[in-house]
C-alpha cells in the first residue's frame, strides 16, 4: 500500500470493478481449435501467428505458441494494429485480417459465427474469410473464492469490464458470481465506463479498480482505489496504482480490505482511549483527586496500551 490515504480509503469500498484477463484469469490463452477453415489448422494458425508477430498481446503470444515454430520476421510487411479489434498485415504478399468481430464489419468481410465459447480470432486472406481460430483462457483457482470473500468483507458490488465477446463474458460472470458485466469494451471505454460507475455510487463509499496491463494505467489512475497484480502486471499498470498485490492473488483484495478496516477500528479505539483517559484524569485533577501516579498513566499508559493495541493488526494474517 502506497500510503495510510489509501489504507483508510480502502476501508471505505463498496464496490470493486476487475479487467478479466491477466486479474481473474491466469492470462495463458490456448489454442483449443479451428473451425469453417479453408485451409489446413496449420496454415490458418501460421498465418495469424505471423500477422500477430509483433505483437505482446497474450492473444497473440498463444497463436506464437500454437505455431511452435520460429516465425520469420522477413515474410510479415505492413503490419498494422486496430486497437481493441486485431491486425492486418502482409505475409507472404497475401493480406491478413485477424481479429475479432468487429475487424470483419469494419472491413466488410462475411464470417461466420463460432457456437463455442472463448475468444474467436477470424482470419481473412485478401478479403476473403479463411475460417476462425477458437482460444480460451483459463481461470484463476482463487478467483471465485475472491468473489466471495469481497461480499463477506463489506463489498456490495462486484463488477468485470474485458474486451471479450459477451457470450465469453457472461459465462465467466456466472461462473464467479460476479454482479455486473461489460463486455466488448476498447481500452478507451473502459476508463469511460469507470467514470460512469463512480458517477453512480454514493459520494462516502469507494471503488477500486483491478488490473494488470498497460492498458489498465488509466483506469487505475481513475479510480478512486487503483489495485495492481505485481507479479505480472506491466510496470505502467504498478506505477499508476495505489495498492499492488505481489503475488496476483485476487484473494489478496478481501484480505486488504480486512486489514484496512481492522487498522482504522484499532486507530479510533486508541484514539477514544487516550481522550478518555486524559478527561478522567483532568476531571480527577479538578476535583483533588489525582496525583503524580495518575498522571504518569494518563500519559505513558496509555500510550504504552495504544501501543500494544495497534500490534493486533500483525493478526489479521490469521483471519
Amino acid at each position: 500500500m502506497k500510503g495510510s490515504n489509501y489504507l483508510e480509503a480502502l476501508s471505505k469500498t463498496k464496490e470493486v470493478v476487475f479487467d478479466k484477463t491477466g486479474t481473474l484469469t491466469q492470462g495463458v490463452f490456448e489454442v483449443n481449435g479451428v473451425h469453417h477453415n479453408h485451409l489446413s489448422e496449420d496454415k490458418i494458425i501460421e498465418l495469424a501467428a505471423l500477422a500477430e508477430i509483433a505483437s505482446s498481446h497474450p492473444i497473440g503470444k498463444s497463436l506464437q505458441r500454437a505455431y511452435g515454430k520460429e516465425l520469420d520476421r522477413n515474410r510479415v510487411t505492413d503490419i498494422r494494429e486496430i486497437s481493441g479489434n486485431g491486425v492486418i498485415a502482409v505475409v507472404d504478399g497475401i493480406e491478413v485480417h485477424a481479429g475479432n468481430a468487429k475487424l470483419m464489419r469494419q472491413f466488410d468481410i462475411d464470417f461466420i459465427e463460432c457456437h463455442q465459447t472463448g475468444t474467436i480470432i477470424h482470419v481473412a486472406l485478401d478479403g476473403e474469410y479463411a475460417g476462425h481460430i477458437v482460444i480460451s483462457d483459463v481461470l484463476k483457482p482463487t478467483s471465485k473464492a475472491a468473489i466471495a470473500n469481497l461480499k463477506k468483507a463489506g463489498v456490495e458490488k462486484t463488477v468485470m469490464l474485458t474486451g471479450d465477446a459477451s457470450r465469453v463474458a457472461d459465462q465467466v460472470a456466472a461462473e464467479l458470481g460476479i454482479d455486473q458485466v461489460y463486455s466488448e469494451l476498447l481500452p478507451g471505454d473502459k476508463v469511460a465506463k469507470v467514470e460512469q460507475l463512480i458517477g453512480e455510487k454514493p459520494a462516502k463509499d469507494k471503488l477500486a479498480f483491478v488490473g494488470d496491463g498497460i492498458n489498465d494505467a488509466p483506469v487505475l489512475s481513475r479510480a478512486d482505489i487503483g489495485i495492481a497484480m505485481g507479479a505480472m502486471g506491466s510496470d505502467a499498470a504498478i506505477e499508476a496504482a495505489d495498492i499492488v498485490l505481489m503475488d496476483d492473488d485476487p484473494l489478496k483484495i478481501a484480505k486488504a480490505i480486512r486489514i484496512s478496516k481492522k487498522c482504522l477500528r484499532i486507530v479510533y479505539q486508541n484514539i477514544v482511549l487516550a481522550l478518555g483517559v486524559k478527561f478522567a484524569c483532568l476531571l480527577l485533577g479538578a476535583i483533588g483527586l489525582a496525583n503524580m501516579y495518575v498522571a504518569i498513566f494518563a500519559d505513558v499508559g496509555v500510550m504504552i496500551i495504544a501501543v500494544l493495541n495497534a500490534i493486533r493488526c500483525l493478526m489479521v494474517k490469521r483471519l
